[in-house]
């Protein structure tokens, strides 16, 4: 079993960040510590992040760039668009990852059941340690004025301390967002 990756999104005060850690593992051996799953899309106007398989999560990625030019450049459609085809299309049907995509307006995690969540307080996380980057950025954001780069490494690295499926290379991109 391959396991790998944290990935936390947050927004706050007009800004999203979107980060990784870098820990892919086979089994309780550490494979690679610094992979990268964290891109830039369309230019630079949306972010995404995958836990799961590199080739499954770098190949949704692709998709939703052609689902964003299918439609326009709308966002959310494109989104739904390819939760609906990654769950119905045979082709797509086995591709094992879960995708965060964040644009300026909102922030969405994918699945392959066709799932297309947006997060009630600006905070999404997945991978093996994304509970607990995300309960300590849910804790953070309550109870300081850190800013959303802050909030996403600092979650991931709380992730990192506890999750032996993440460590401290992190990788955070930013875009600024509608408040």
């Amino acid at each position: 079993m391959i396991r790998s990756t944290t990935v936390l999104c947050v927004r706050r005060d007009g800004r999203v960040a979107l980060g990784a850690d870098g820990q892919v593992s086979m089994g309780n051996t550490i494979v690679k510590g610094s992979a990268s799953k964290v891109r830039a899309l369309a230019r630079g106007k949306i972010l995404a992040g995958f836990a799961g398989s590199a080739a499954d999560g770098l190949t949704l990625c692709e998709l939703l760039e052609a689902k964003l030019e299918a439609v326009g450049g709308n966002f959310t459609r494109a989104c739904v668009e390819l939760a609906k085809d990654w769950r119905l299309d045979r082709r797509y049907r086995r591709l094992e990852a879960l995708l965060i995509v964040a644009d300026k307006d909102r922030s969405l995690l994918l699945s392959g059941t066709g799932d297309v969540i947006e997060a009630e307080d600006g905070i999404l996380a997945i991978g093996s340690g994304g509970n607990y980057a995300l309960a300590a950025a849910r804790a953070l954001l309550r109870h300081s004025e850190m800013d959303a780069r802050g909030l996403v490494e600092a979650g991931l690295q709380v992730a990192g301390e506890i999750c032996v499926f993440t460590n401290h290379s992190a990788t955070v991109l930013e875009l600024e967002a509608n408040p």
